[in-house]
């Protein structure tokens, strides 16, 4: 009896070590199948992750046992001015993040920066019920307004409080609101509001001077975040003169090229940027048409600078591409494609099969992709092209696809170790860092609790990879990466997170 529980007992003991082998093997290859798992981290890049995860896990494990003070299930607004003091973001933030890939260009320095613009002589604007225009000009514009058009100098010095005229100026620049559910209670109030700023910054942004040093100081905010590469997607609206005088929407690329080389000459340790041709998609054939002789044109006159075409707006309004197959594959032959693809939270719809044209027809990379998991043959498609998905995670959560970011794709998207590349979309819009910001919600709101610097390195290595650099200019870029990172490292001292 005593030989017969003996040996049930080893019985038990053999099959409780199986059960926690086998339940060992799965964690160990869930890891390395995962965004970063392949990678091994040297001694001093293990002195920097320790640190790292020590702040992580203060602010996870605090989260999962007070759910009810957890930022990430909140809106982004109610937590965007806590970020930066959190250790692990100030890790991140000093951490090179390699490039952004996913940016559009009114929407990237904040509404403080887009302030200082009024400050400009001969802005004028006209005050209506609920919004304002703004259009420079060196005489009255003749342009609609339903008041009166009044020198922007001349309504500052005549309120009675200019620092509650520029806070109320403000927040013509800014969809950031103390109350966003109540705001914003659906997708369509956000979205109004979203494109309601592109629709007011425009005439301001767009006169010659004012656009040509904004882009330059975006690729200096980048530049300041350790961003180090930028592919920007720009409409290409025509730009003016205070006479009124516009100009070819080539001309606008050309500012594009202009402002690069003046801040690559002034900045020799940034890798450089590159334009998307991204104009609206709810368009028809022919207008579709003017717009690829458009992306033609710039290909052939500054093709250095030149990386695609792709097409924006809401998705679940505008055109899906299977409208406009016949043109997009006869120019497939001549244009790199960088879709907007599955930004929806619909299933079924051409909206979301948006993903399967994209593919189907060759791009690159897809932006967004949100709906991509509920495309398993896409994904499968993905991973045998190598596409690059570009995620957004608080444009995502700001434009009302996921309200708590656990719950945002992007957590599969790791696990199953997709090529992704993290982006900001349009951060000036909703006042977040130009990149720093959506590392951090994404490795401590998305990512496994788990997930460490091996992730974070990955994703940073993944936005040279995918970029429309060439093969030489990524092997390029990678190699000045690797410095930028073993000076990170090398240099880092746990200690100073501390404070």
């Amino acid at each position: 009896m005593r030989l017969l529980s003996i040996t049930l007992l080893c019985l038990h003991a053999v099959l409780a070590f199986d059960y926690q082998a086998k339940r060992a093997k799965i964690m160990r290859d869930e890891s390395l199948m995962s965004i970063g798992g392949q990678i091994e981290l040297t001694d001093k890049e293990s002195n920097v992750n320790n640190c790292l995860m020590q702040h992580k896990f203060q602010e996870v494990d605090y989260g999962f046992s007070n759910p009810q003070y957890y930022n990430f299930s909140r809106h982004f607004f109610s937590y965007r001015n806590i970020i930066p003091k959190s250790k692990a973001y100030k890790i991140i933030r000093d951490m090179p993040k390699g490039g952004a890939l996913h940016i559009h260009d009114m929407g990237i320095l904040s509404p403080d920066y887009l302030l200082n613009i009024t400050y400009m002589e001969n802005l004028y604007v006209c005050f209506e019920k609920r919004d304002i225009k703004l259009l420079f000009a060196n005489k009255t514009p003749e342009a609609k307004c339903h008041t009166t058009w009044q020198l922007m100098s001349e309504a500052r010095n005549n309120s009675r409080n200019v620092t509650k005229f520029d806070a109320a100026l403000r927040s013509h620049f800014s969809i950031c609101v103390n109350n966003p559910d109540v705001i914003y209670p659906s997708i369509k109030e956000v979205w109004d509001a979203f494109m309601g700023y592109f629709k007011r910054v425009a005439p301001m942004m767009t006169y010659r001077p004012v656009w040509e040093q904004y882009f330059y100081d975006a690729l200096e905010k980048f530049r300041k975040d350790n961003v180090m590469y930028v592919e920007v997607r720009s409409v290409l609206i025509n730009l003016y003169e205070l006479d009124g005088t516009a100009y070819d929407q080539l001309i606008t690329a050309k500012t594009y090229q202009k402002a690069i080389k003046r801040f690559m000459k002034a900045n020799p340790d940034f890798i450089g940027a590159k334009i998307i041709y991204a104009p609206a998609r709810n368009v028809d054939r022919v207008k579709l048409g003017e717009y690829l002789q458009l992306a033609y044109r710039i290909k052939a006159d500054m093709p250095e600078y030149f990386a695609g075409f792709d097409l924006v707006g809401q998705e679940d309004l505008g055109n899906p591409l299977v409208e406009f197959l016949p043109q997009l594959r006869e120019a497939a032959k001549d244009l790199n494609y960088f879709f907007h693809a599955g930004e929806t939270n619909w299933y079924g719809t051409l909206t979301d099969e948006n993903l399967i044209d994209a593919v189907l027809l060759g791009a690159k990379r897809i932006g967004h992709a949100y709906a991509l998991p509920k495309h398993p043959s896409i994904v499968k498609e993905i991973l045998e092209n190598d596409i690059g998905l570009e995620v957004n995670v608080i444009s995502n959560s700001v434009l009302a696809l996921v309200h708590d970011v656990r719950n945002h794709p992007l957590s599969l998207f790791i696990a199953q170790g997709l090529p992704v590349v993290l982006s900001s979309d349009d951060p000036g819009i909703w006042e977040a860092d130009p990149l720093t910001d959506d590392f951090y919600v994404a490795f401590v709101g998305v990512a496994s609790r788990l997930a460490d610097l091996r992730l974070l390195k990955q994703l940073a290595l993944n936005s040279l990879k995918y970029s429309a650099l060439g093969v030489k200019e990524k092997d390029l870029a990678i190699a000045k990466f690797g410095r930028q990172w073993d000076d990170f490292v090398n240099n880092f001292d746990c200690s100073r997170y501390d404070q």
